[in-house]
């Protein structure tokens, strides 16, 4: 799978942040993880200089290198990132790496930028091209919290997008008990789905409620046959107890009703539940839908341990999350 369709685990709306910069005098290290695209605006400046949509230090007339400080928004394996210098022409560094770390709790700022943190390299010093996507594959099977990313010898980048897996406090979550399976913060990851034209399928798992209607996840209007659908993998294998379905911001699009599958199937490629002849148990029959509302769904049939589900739509439309509540098996 490109690792460009994992989860971003820096993101802001999970959590992530730019801790600290040793530099951002051109434009601010909060900028390196906005979720918006980069943007150019013709003859704005600040009275320090252009303003740019990006992190970028002063120009360097010392050796050495310019680097931030970034806690991730859910901690996790990372496979790839994606170091954007968009807008970036003249400016941009020659190279750039990073360096990763796992520390348990909140560390303070103070404590990560001392020389007491063992940080591993995970993307050796690499180089790259202005105005341009540079993606990189990383192959590292460890758990980590906080990136350090080095840009040589100073610059501008716009955006950096870490994808991988998320790794949760297991221990933590059996504690609590009930929980949402599906939850990206809890390890869900939606692994596919029939259409995604409107809205990216990834939302329907993510944190707290829909913001607007690109919030969600939403499928073109259909003309034929059929129903739309995506497939979850659940963060741990659990117990089904209750749903939630939330048409928040769909109000002439929501799906005129929606049913959930599940199975147990951890090992199961995705090709094998994507066959049409794979089989799903039914937990939530085919039940009607309203436009722009939180649906709590209680009455489940119990199918026993569950690793996926099955989300239905009919025929199409948008829903901004999906709940699955259940327990964790051991």
């Amino acid at each position: 799978m490109d690792f460009t369709e994992l989860i971003d685990l820096a993101q802001e709306r999970l959590g992530g942040a730019v801790l600290f910069a040793n530099d951002d005098f051109f434009a601010p290290k909060e900028n390196l993880l906005k979720s918006a695209a980069p943007v150019f605006i013709e003859g704005k400046y600040t009275d320090r200089g252009k303003w740019m949509d990006g992190w970028e230090s002063r120009r360097r007339r010392t050796p050495g290198f310019d680097w931030c400080i970034i806690r991730l928004g859910l901690p996790g394996v990372i496979r790839g990132a994606l170091v954007d210098t968009s807008h970036f022409k003249g400016n941009y560094p020659e190279q750039s790496s990073l360096e990763a770390c796992a520390i348990d709790g909140l560390p303070a700022t103070e404590q990560l930028i001392t020389e007491s943190i063992g940080w591993i390299e995970i993307l050796p010093v690499s180089s790259l091209n202005g105005d341009s996507l540079n993606p990189f594959s990383i192959a590292n099977d460890q758990r980590w919290t906080h990136l350090r990313f080095k840009i040589y010898p100073d610059g501008g980048v716009a955006r950096l997008r870490v994808y991988g897996e998320v790794m949760p406090d297991w221990d933590r979550l059996k504690r609590i008990g009930q929980i949402d399976l599906a939850a990206v913060e809890n390890g869900g990851v939606v692994l596919s789905c029939s259409d995604m034209f409107f809205g990216h399928r990834h939302n329907l798992i993510m944190p707290g409620r829909a913001l607007n209607m690109s919030d969600g996840w939403e499928t073109k209007r259909r003309r034929g046959p059929g129903h739309d659908w995506t497939i979850i993998k659940l963060g741990g294998r659990g117990h089904i107890k209750h749903l939630e379905v939330d048409t928040s911001w769909f109000k002439g699009n929501f799906p005129e009703s929606c049913s959930l599958e599940a199975c147990d199937a951890a090992d199961a490629s995705l090709e094998k539940l994507q066959d049409a002849a794979f089989d799903w148990k039914p937990v939530l029959s085919r039940t009607k839908l309203q436009a722009h509302t939180r649906h709590y769904l209680d009455e489940v049939m119990d199918v026993g341990i569950t690793s996926h589900v099955r989300f239905n739509i009919f025929p199409d439309g948008g829903v901004s999350r999906l709940r699955v509540y259940g327990t964790i098996e051991d």
